[in-house]
């Protein structure tokens, strides 16, 4: 397989692919692009390390996502086994949501703080990256702030620590708090129908930019309504290069190579 481009962040292993995850997997394979499964949970994140398991062009990551943690108690154990699959490539997704919960108190945000640092201390101790969710409350940006501070510290602590901040929503200021950090950050195919991003992707380094298409969600403007697949993550590219006013091919080549060094893929 000639690789090409890389998803980031997809959920293939979800219900929306039962029928046809075979055939759309195979066409990635064709069309040079690899994919990167992401777990939310226990069972989502052992059925992302099957299917990397099976399919080259296919990676894992395991992890607990924060909308989730009221659901399930994090096994560090379980977790720990899975991440030692040769296929798994990062930890997460894990991280702070102060947007989807119905009520966001000190309660919420202290256990999803908590359940993060636990994902962080297996990230640290295994050298995997660590992929992180993060979306403040309307219309502030306070997840990030939390997100950086707890960073800051972990930095102290586990030195290598390294990821990717998964589908960005921040403004100039929490990109470069985080980029200072050794984190990447990434941009799913929202950024083909909304210009609230290309500030900031003009701004940040080209070196530390992945793309994602987070499927099967936010399908790009030539798909809007409609299930989203990996395959879009070309779409995400080619605008990306649009953004800035740069060669597609740079563009391309140099995306594949931050996942790549990221993960080690």
């Amino acid at each position: 397989m000639s690789l090409k481009y890389i998803d980031a962040h997809c959920h293939l292993q979800f219900e929306q692919y039962a029928q046809d995850d075979a055939e759309l997997i195979e066409r990635m394979r064709e069309e040079g692009v690899a994919g990167i499964v992401v777990g939310v949970d226990l069972e989502s994140s052992k059925r992302a390390v099957a299917l990397a398991e099976k399919h080259e062009h296919l990676y894992a990551s395991v992890g607990l996502h924060p909308n989730r943690v009221a659901d399930e108690v994090f096994d560090r154990k379980e977790y720990r086994e899975l991440a030692g699959n040769k296929k798994v490539v990062a930890i997460g997704e894990c991280g702070l949501d102060y947007y989807r919960p119905t009520e966001v108190n000190d309660e919420v945000k202290n256990k999803q703080k908590e359940i993060l640092e636990k994902h962080i201390a297996l990230a640290a101790e295994l050298n995997k990256s660590i992929i992180i969710h993060c979306r403040p409350s309307k219309g502030t940006q306070d997840a990030y702030q939390d997100l950086i501070a707890i960073l800051q510290d972990a930095k102290k602590k586990h030195p290598k620590l390294r990821g990717d901040i998964h589908f960005f929503v921040g403004g100039t200021q929490e990109m470069q708090a985080l980029i200072a950090l050794d984190f990447a950050i990434s941009f799913t195919a929202v950024i083909t129908f909304a210009r609230d991003y290309d500030a900031v992707i003009r701004a940040a380094p080209l070196a530390t930019i992945l793309t994602e298409t987070d499927a099967p969600y936010v399908a790009p403007a030539s798909r809007r309504g409609s299930r989203n697949d990996p395959l879009t993550v070309v779409e995400v590219v080619s605008k990306i290069a649009s953004i800035r006013g740069e060669d597609p091919e740079t563009v391309r080549e140099t995306l594949l190579a931050n996942s790549r060094c990221l993960f080690s893929v």
